[in-house]
């Protein structure tokens, strides 16, 4: 994959060696180059924040929801405790509590929202603590017509794991669709069963590349978490991951380091067993996560590339940088690489 190049000529020769991926024009022409990337900007990434900006026309903030589900491996459906590296309150913003109804919620962070970016005009309802789709379906469409009764709620945003899922829950999804922006978000983690069983997943990579399919079958955009660093994994491993996510019908991902949290199993392993656990530091993740955006599809919108949980949480694998500022350090090391996502992505040989 190589990117758009427009060239602005002028009389003296291009600087730096006819390898650089500029090198589009003989060098005695080309004078100052803009690389544009084939999703329409000069990001080095296809960043999911200029894809809704394209998209609508504007800017688009999420409202996070917690409408009080739980999850299979917590109830005994499939397991107890949950996931292993899971605590939900490090990542839940002070106005989203499942005690206080959806309605109040919304309104509570449409207000937030528009305090803290004064150019937001609507807003995605995002359904993120736990499994947003695990209750029956008649529960799960009066919870989202709630949030779809504010008239700055043009779609919904809905996370939740592959195993809570079904044909009729995503049949509806799909008719909710023509009227609003619907994306549901898998929590993927991983695409090795082993490590899935270990940090108590409670199903296997087949449920999550199956879950991903039906629901892109039925045109809605998928979303996919992926986390850097869960034991037993090497780096090599992970960057193999690129490839097989990339095969699946992926609109979205999310990436980050792996954080540990206080109070959590993984938490007491890592206490126990420090040296199974492979905690990126901030110049070591910046770039291996170029790394592989390099290899992973050009066609996946980028919405994360790192974690960031209050400190009063994290017991380990969070560094003392706001997010804004290792997005900039990502992108400013790509620049660096003179690298881009997809630059040594292969399409898959038939």
């Amino acid at each position: 994959m190589v990117p758009l190049f427009i060239a602005i000529t002028g009389g003296e020769g291009m600087r730096g060696s006819t390898n650089h991926p500029c090198f589009s024009l003989p060098t005695y022409s080309a004078y100052l180059c803009s690389m544009i990337y084939p999703w329409g900007t000069k990001r080095r990434f296809n960043a999911y924040v200029n894809y809704l900006r394209q998209k609508f026309g504007h800017r688009i903030q999420k409202v996070a929801v917690d409408a009080g589900f739980t999850c299979p491996n917590r109830d005994g459906s499939v397991g107890f405790g949950g996931c292993t590296y899971c605590n939900n309150d490090a990542f839940n913003p002070s106005y989203c509590n499942a005690s206080v109804s959806i309605s109040k919620q919304i309104e509570e962070g449409i207000k937030f929202q528009k305090i803290r970016y004064k150019n937001a005009v609507s807003f995605f309802a995002y359904f993120q603590a736990y499994s947003n789709t695990y209750d029956k379906l008649e529960n799960l469409k009066s919870i989202y017509h709630e949030a779809l009764s504010f008239k700055e709620i043009t779609g919904l945003v809905i996370g939740t794991r592959p195993d809570a899922v079904d044909a009729e829950k995503l049949d509806y999804l799909a008719e909710l669709a023509e009227d609003y922006y619907i994306s549901v978000e898998y929590g993927i983690e991983s695409c090795y069963d082993r490590t899935l069983k270990r940090i108590n997943r409670g199903h296997d990579f087949n449920t999550t590349a199956n879950a991903i399919r039906e629901t892109a079958n039925r045109g809605l955009p998928v979303g996919g978490h992926l986390i850097f660093g869960l034991p037993g994994e090497s780096k090599k491993q992970m960057l193999d991951e690129a490839a097989v996510l990339s095969e699946l019908p992926i609109t979205t991902l999310k990436l980050h380091q792996l954080q540990l949290f206080r109070n959590t199993t993984m938490g007491k392993e890592y206490l126990l067993n420090p040296d199974d656990f492979l905690l990126f530091d901030y110049d070591e993740y910046k770039d291996f996560v170029i790394d592989f955006l390099e290899l992973l599809s050009p066609e996946i919108k980028i919405e994360r590339l790192a974690g960031e949980a209050p400190p009063k949480y994290i017991l380990g694998g969070q560094w003392d940088i706001r997010n804004d500022q290792i997005l900039d350090g990502i992108e400013h090391r790509m620049e660096e690489r003179n690298t881009w996502q997809g630059k040594k992505f292969r399409l898959p040989a038939n």
